[in-house]
């Protein structure tokens, strides 16, 4: 597996590839040596970079996140939500026919958060809960007000 820690407004982005696809995304930086050869990691950088731009942008790169189907059809459906836009774990368990719960699950355990806009998601009647990523909800804030969803 090769990586690369990315510096990003909020803080150090520790990005994973494997058999060209991006496979993990971690809050914070990694031990291990970075690589300085990989296209696919110079493109996730260039990507998060213009993310934090305001790059409107769906993410384009190879995402390979290990999962069960139902978390797979989750992260699909995340992939979706476009930038500056939320939906609800409800609105995801409608259009997958599962329960809020368990999307809530599936939200918790993605590997490659930021790229997978698992921020986006929110609770019933657009309440702020959880996000497995950095700080928690305080860094989910943090990238909806970035992507102006909150002011």
């Amino acid at each position: 597996m090769r990586r690369r820690v990315v510096d990003s407004p909020v803080g150090p982005l520790t990005v994973s590839v494997e058999e060209g696809a991006i496979v993990g995304l971690r809050f914070g930086r990694l031990e291990g040596e970075d690589d300085p050869c990989s296209n696919l990691l110079d493109a996730a950088e260039g990507f998060i970079a213009g993310y934090f731009q305001g790059n409107a942008e769906t993410c384009p790169l190879p995402l390979r996140p290990e999962g069960t189907a139902f978390q797979r059809q989750v992260w699909e459906q995340m992939l979706a939500i476009p930038f500056g836009h939320t939906k609800t774990y409800g609105d995801i368990a409608k259009a997958i026919g599962g329960a809020a719960r368990a999307v809530g699950w599936a939200c918790g355990s993605n590997p490659i958060p930021l790229l997978i806009p698992c921020h986006r998601v929110m609770g019933a009647g657009g309440k702020l809960v959880g996000f497995s990523g950095g700080s928690g909800v305080p860094l989910k804030v943090e990238l909806l007000r970035h992507e102006r969803v909150l002011l």
